[in-house]
């Protein structure tokens, strides 16, 4: 299974939020080259990055520290964080990330993934943002009232190549994922999951192992706050 350390970026520093929330926000003294680094020499070989900036924006604002990242660091790399049209997501696909992240556009636009995911196969992967069973957007202010598995089957043949689940709820609140819920999108969806949103512990980790469908998982606030030592995470890639 893939571990996906992640990076925030919100005014050119690693952040986390709680439950996407800006105005509930850690700075942390990291640059996100230097996280990058830092994951890159535990041994990591994935990354999660997020440019929260971008999510509020709708535009590429960090490209050019994940275009660093991406040049000085052997890591397979998704991107996520306003990506709202084709020009952004050559963009990123050009600076040499493994896969993109659609958020809020797709939700909001199904034509916008589904051609995506023609003209760049394999690299285009879906963000599903899920508050209380529906599907968030616009940085996680607004709901879509769209429910999440119906969505997923209507666009489950696009060719979407990795799954992104985060429950809002559990984001930054350490108290575990959705497993139940991501386990009914794992079923339905003809893609691998990520599982996002909750981790707390090693334990977390070694749950999502045996859930069938599950291509890996996100940590972030659990690293940051020394929950999770690296030394103990890298070791469950490995198992």
């Amino acid at each position: 299974m893939k571990i996906f350390p992640a990076i925030d970026i919100k005014d050119k520093k690693c952040v986390r939020l709680v439950k996407g929330d800006f105005n509930n926000k850690t700075e942390y003294e990291m640059s996100p080259i230097e996280q990058a680094g830092k994951y890159k020499d535990h041994g990591f070989k994935n990354l999660h990055v997020v440019d929260l900036d971008g999510a509020l924006t709708g535009e590429t604002v960090n490209l050019d520290i994940i275009q660093d990242i991406v040049n000085k660091f052997d890591l397979d790399v998704e991107v996520g964080g306003g990506i709202r049209n084709i020009d952004s997501v050559k963009k990123y696909i050009d600076a040499g990330v493994e896969k993109v992240i659609l958020g809020s556009a797709a939700i909001k636009d199904k034509d916008f993934l589904k051609v995506a995911c023609e003209k760049f196969p394999k690299k285009i992967a879906l963000g599903l943002d899920v508050k209380d069973g529906y599907l968030s957007v616009s940085g996680w202010k607004e709901s879509s009232n769209q429910l999440t598995l119906e969505y997923l089957k209507e666009v489950n043949d696009y060719g979407v190549s990795r799954l992104i689940y985060t429950d809002i709820n559990r984001d930054g609140m350490k108290q575990s994922p959705n497993f139940d819920e991501t386990m009914k999108v794992a079923e339905m969806s003809n893609c691998p999951v990520i599982i996002s949103g909750g981790v707390s512990s090693i334990n977390d980790i070694k749950k999502a192992k045996n859930l069938k469908n599950v291509e890996g998982i996100i940590v972030g606030k659990a690293i940051y706050d020394g929950d999770i030592d690296l030394k103990n995470l890298v070791l469950e890639l490995k198992y």
